[in-house]
């Protein structure tokens, strides 16, 4: 048994089938989905199965959408860059190559944050992505695409890494962007239509799950799916990842002079699931065996080999291995791991926190409207 086990429902449908089945539902031929004329598929960032079950009665609407059975699972790790890229690709981490939060750039020798890194850190989004996008597929098809989302999103790297081959359109406003996408797949018969909600996922991480704060946007979100489905219009409502909080005391902190630090040249990824990089010779089953006696109950931890072997992050193609750390220590429970040898410990002050393997944070709704309800 691989010392780091995703876990959650065994029969959920992957993430990464998810738009592929609606591009081939506008044909008639999805096994998963009705035919439909149009599709949408709106991603709630953050919001976990359990968690939306557990406060259904803020999100009524939503939760009447579907059962305990209607959820699909999240890539390893359980992170946007890499989940939202799997879903709009429909390859694995280890095809796509975005297999983190921060992670090992090979050519250049340092950490790039595949979020908001690409400028900074001099990443190319066409190169470092890829795999083509479900948007390039369809275009390729004579579909028209469409990403509907924040005005701030609309020319980012990360965009352009998992949005090619969609016109973008912004809104600052959860319910006017649910009724733009519709509005679009109405307008344009055949198109597929992508519309982002991330309002969830930010409250959650600076105040927590279950917070007033994260309730809220929980209802302001469901109180735009009030608007009616166009016929004829199919529609996904999914998330990413969902999430869990993380208390000060399960902060297990990696300050000056830790053993589990000797002969680490990086540490990425990030605190629900570490990217660990060693200096050149250092023994990778040895440094595994120390930060799993040191981390105890709080991490499992794997090598880069045991990770690949056991298909954690999919089929790995050669160019993305030196991606992934030569050390994964997924955080259990709800620990989180820092380095606390940082000046800036601003990171250390986020609750809500996802990137592991937990059934909160892997197991994600699959909700269906419209031509597919």
């Amino acid at each position: 048994m691989p010392p780091i086990v995703p876990t959650g429902p065994a029969t959920a449908r992957s993430l990464t089938a998810v738009a592929p089945e609606m591009l081939r539902s506008l044909e008639g031929a999805s096994d998963l989905l009705r035919p439909a004329r149009s599709a949408v598929l709106f991603v709630i960032d953050g919001l976990g199965a359990l968690q939306l079950r557990a406060h259904a009665g803020h999100a009524r609407r939503l939760s009447a959408l579907g059962g305990k059975k209607d959820v699909a699972r999240s890539v390893f790790p359980s992170t946007t860059a890499a989940a939202l890229t799997s879903l709009l690709t429909g390859a694995d981490p280890g095809e796509h190559g975005l297999v983190g939060y921060r992670v090992m750039d090979p050519d250049q020798g340092r950490l790039a944050n595949q979020l908001n890194g690409y400028e900074k850190d001099g990443l190319d989004p066409a190169a470092w992505q890829r795999r083509p996008t479900v948007f390039e597929r369809a275009a390729a098809a004579g579909r028209r695409t469409f990403a509907v989302g924040m005005t701030e999103y609309a020319r980012t790297g990360f965009s352009a890494a998992i949005l090619r081959g969609a016109e973008y359109v912004g809104s600052d406003d959860v319910r006017m962007r649910v009724r733009m996408a519709y509005e679009l797949a109405a307008r344009e018969p055949g198109s597929l239509v992508y519309c982002y909600l991330p309002e969830l996922d930010k409250a959650g991480h600076r105040r927590g799950v279950d917070s007033p704060a994260w309730l809220g946007a929980l209802e302001d979100v469901d109180a735009a799916f009030a608007a009616p489905v166009p016929s004829g219009v199919g529609a996904i409502v999914t998330a990413d990842h969902g999430m869990v909080d993380v208390p000060r005391h399960r902060h297990m902190l990696l300050a000056a002079g830790d053993p589990r630090l000797d002969g680490v040249a990086h540490l990425g990824g990030e605190p629900r699931m570490l990217h660990v990089y060693l200096e050149p010779g250092v023994d990778a089953a040895a440094a595994a065996a120390v930060w799993a006696a040191e981390s105890g109950r709080a991490g499992d931890v794997a090598t880069r080999d045991e990770a690949i072997a056991a298909g954690l992050f999919g089929a790995v193609a050669d160019e993305v291995r030196p991606r992934i750390g030569d050390l994964l220590v997924a955080a259990r429970g709800s620990w989180a791991f820092y380095d606390d040898r940082l000046e800036d410990k601003r990171a250390q002050d986020m609750i809500g926190q996802h990137g592991s393997v937990t059934p909160e944070e892997t197991t994600v709704p699959l909700l269906r409207l419209g031509a597919y309800a």
